[in-house]
């Protein structure tokens, strides 16, 4: 624990006392219902408020023939949203969009989006952040450094911002052996605590690790926290070897903020039902999966009266298991979380496989292999684009046989040898990508 921390986190209670203490218990309120679940008569009356909400304050809604309940609002993609953008902004807040707060994607998985935050969601976005990274043992104040392709005039902060966060900008534009011994080095130096990146960030800082063993003598690195597509079990375990901690999963947004997240070393994401509504609803239709079936996330967002955000269709798919315990309260976690339909990848059977597969599947080639992506183009035609380690041989059909253990005997590949596989602007890279029309429509 160092001085810079300490008085970090000094000003940000004090403060908040000066008015009132209202995010400390707002921060305490999140964890506690993140760790002991919501009761039944909680979730009622949330839907009820941002639902009358809607119906009343957005001409959008308005127009809906009946909300009494979520079923009558309709189940909305981002491109909806995009659509009805005027008519989903509240009235309350139509004349006051320059002064919200925009949560932006980068538009590297789809279509850029940014939504309108109000104070009130923006706290509760911070306070959330604050919460599940608390439950992992992070403590206000601490230095964290956060990987991404930082574009100047897109995404990078202000020295202030900098500052009074104690939050530093690791660029991962490229990630090269040159550029990750250079951030191990600032690791080092500049005594940072928690590391905040992309799993794919966090693979090639393992991967470097493992291949060129540099001195991790004097790290002060407490925490990692995993941010977007799933870590492998493989990366985590040898994450934690490498630093001796065992990384967080989290899933989220940035439309909404954090939406589930794994506590005390598990596996499993608990959702949090404190601020979100969540359903998973069959790949093919509005109705409700089965409990623990394969379907899509479609988020209700209880907090964000500039801009409601109801049954929103997130582009990603899972497993949810939901459950009520003994006193009465609604718990959920993601058992899987499997990414865009975008990047879902079928076998030759057509069922769906988890990108897990895709990730563990390169540890296999550790020393061959650089990178790997699997994008299927048919419903049993597969592309292998591969980056090899300089000089490596490549043994193509011991590689696809690889492959074919998960896809299917019949699966029919072709090879590409290809450059590094792009970091996306979010920092991400992707190892599936579907192309295939039947699977796309």
């Amino acid at each position: 624990m160092n001085t810079g921390e300490v008085l970090r986190r000094t000003a940000f209670n004090l403060l908040d006392r000066m008015k009132g203490g209202r995010l400390q218990k707002l921060k305490e309120v999140n964890k506690s219902e993140i760790v002991y679940g919501v009761t039944d008569e909680y979730r009622r009356r949330r839907v009820a408020a941002i639902t009358e909400y809607a119906g009343t304050m957005c001409p959008f809604y308005r127009n809906i023939p009946y909300h009494h309940s979520l079923d009558d609002f309709p189940v909305q993609k981002k491109s909806d949203f995009i659509l009805h953008y005027e008519g989903i902004i509240s009235d309350e807040f139509r004349d006051m969009r320059d002064s919200l707060t925009k949560l932006s994607t980068s538009g590297s998985t789809g279509t850029p989006f940014t939504v309108l935050a109000d104070p009130e969601k923006m706290n509760h976005v911070y306070m959330n952040f604050l919460s599940v990274m608390e439950l992992n043992g992070f403590r206000v104040g601490m230095k964290r450094g956060e990987f991404r392709a930082w574009i100047k005039g897109k995404n990078t902060i202000s020295r202030f911002h900098s500052f009074k966060n104690n939050l530093l900008m690791i660029d991962i534009s490229n990630m090269g052996d040159d550029s990750i011994e250079a951030i191990f080095r600032r690791i080092r130096r500049e005594h940072i605590q928690v590391l905040v990146a992309y799993s794919s960030a966090v693979q090639a800082l393992v991967d470097y690790a493992e291949r060129k063993k540099p001195d991790l003598r004097h790290f002060d690195v407490e925490m990692i926290f995993t941010m977007g597509e799933a870590l492998p079990e493989g990366t985590r375990r040898k994450a934690c070897e490498v630093f001796g901690i065992k990384p967080v999963l989290s899933y989220g947004n940035n439309e909404n903020g954090f939406i589930a997240v794994s506590l005390h070393g598990e596996d499993d994401y608990t959702i949090d039902l404190y601020h979100y509504y969540v359903e998973i609803l069959k790949m093919d239709s509005d109705e409700p999966a089965e409990d623990g079936e394969l379907g899509r996330i479609v988020v209700t967002d209880y907090y964000n009266r500039a801009f409601p955000m109801i049954r929103y269709d997130t582009g990603d798919t899972g497993r949810m298991h939901m459950w009520r315990d003994n006193r009465g309260r609604t718990h959920a976690k993601f058992t899987e979380i499997y990414g865009r339909r975008g990047s879902l990848i079928y076998n030759t059977k057509g069922e769906p496989l988890s990108i897990h597969v895709f990730m563990n599947n390169l540890l296999n080639f550790e020393g061959v292999l650089r990178q790997a992506k699997c994008i299927q183009t048919g419903v049993k035609e597969y592309t292998l684009q591969l980056n090899p380690v300089d000089k490596a041989l490549v043994d193509e059909e011991a590689v696809k046989a690889s492959y074919r253990k998960y896809l299917g005997d019949d699966a029919v590949f072709t090879v590409e040898y290809i450059g590094t596989i792009p970091i996306q602007d979010s920092g991400k890279t992707m190892v599936c990508e579907q192309k295939c029309g039947e699977y796309l429509s």
